[in-house]
């Protein structure tokens, strides 16, 4: 069991991996290899680089910088973070892991699908946990929105819930999912159209699909989706913390975009630091 597992390879999350390592805490860092950072040209308002630096070139310095301190890194999905007796298990694409800590730092998501209809039925029939919605949709038909593993993982925490579940890839790859009562419609979306809730789904070649719910799982998990699942608060989408870094379920920290507030590698490095020592001091009183 590690003491401490962080999800994100950001500077947030590499920063609290150094932080929560030289502390002697047993500490794994899993990431997926996409990262915000990654895009950004040249960065020159961050200390120390004369010059500046590639936004690609310090992940990866960072990425380097904690192997060489002993960390285990791992570039794995998660796909699903689970409550255990004395701590939690964090289930990825290849296998899962068990520790007492969590630190999320996964960043903000920005690979929500652009559909007509999406923001105007969000709680009115589109949701983003299966865990935490799945429930109201017994024996109905519902409808998953994405092709990753990440949708998957969604698909197979409704299958034995609804009566009719479909994959909607919306042009992307069909994924790998049995089912009974699982279909996979691969048809690029048009819109998400209803009244006072969602009733139906119009795809471009003109034909539509009549729905009672629809879960958006596309791409991979973000920081926020957990949290829906794990029941931590949040505020617009943003992960509530105190002064710690903590959330209100003992033991989770987050740090980074995902608490929200300036989108700057040094409040994101601020943020790491303020979350390893905290699980320092965490993991010690258990």
């Amino acid at each position: 069991m590690y003491d401490t597992i962080i999800i994100g390879a950001g500077p947030a999350g590499i920063t609290a991996g150094i932080y929560a390592k030289r502390g002697n805490l047993e500490t794994l860092i899993i990431h997926n290899g996409e990262s915000a950072l990654q895009r950004t040209k040249n960065i020159e308002n961050y200390y120390g680089f004369i010059g500046g630096i590639s936004g690609d070139k310090l992940y990866f310095n960072g990425i380097k910088q904690a192997e060489n301190l002993g960390i285990d890194v791992k570039n794995e999905e998660v796909i699903k973070i689970e409550f255990k007796d004395n701590g939690y298990n964090i289930v990825t694409n290849i296998k899962t892991y068990s520790t007492k800590s969590v630190i999320l730092a996964t960043g903000i998501k920005k690979n929500a699908p652009k559909i007509k209809g999406i923001k105007e039925f969000e709680g009115k029939g589109i949701s983003y946990c299966a865990i935490c919605d799945g429930f109201f949709y017994k024996n109905k038909t519902v409808a998953v929105v994405g092709s990753g593993n990440y949708a998957v993982s969604e698909a197979n925490d409704l299958i034995n819930i609804v009566s009719k579940l479909i994959i909607l890839t919306n042009g992307a790859e069909k994924p790998e999912i049995r089912g009974e009562n699982v279909e996979i419609n691969s048809k690029p979306i048009k819109e998400f159209e209803g009244n006072d809730k969602i009733e139906k789904i119009e795809f471009n070649d003109g034909t539509n699909l009549p729905i009672d719910g629809v879960f958006i799982a596309q791409g991979t998990a973000d920081s926020s989706d957990f949290a829906r699942k794990l029941g931590i608060m949040l505020n617009d989408n943003k992960i509530k913390v105190d002064e710690n870094m903590e959330t209100n379920i003992s033991g989770i920290f987050a740090c980074g975009d995902c608490i929200g507030g300036t989108l700057q590698i040094s409040k994101a490095v601020n943020d790491g630091m303020i979350a390893g020592l905290s699980v320092i001091q965490y993991v010690k009183k258990l």
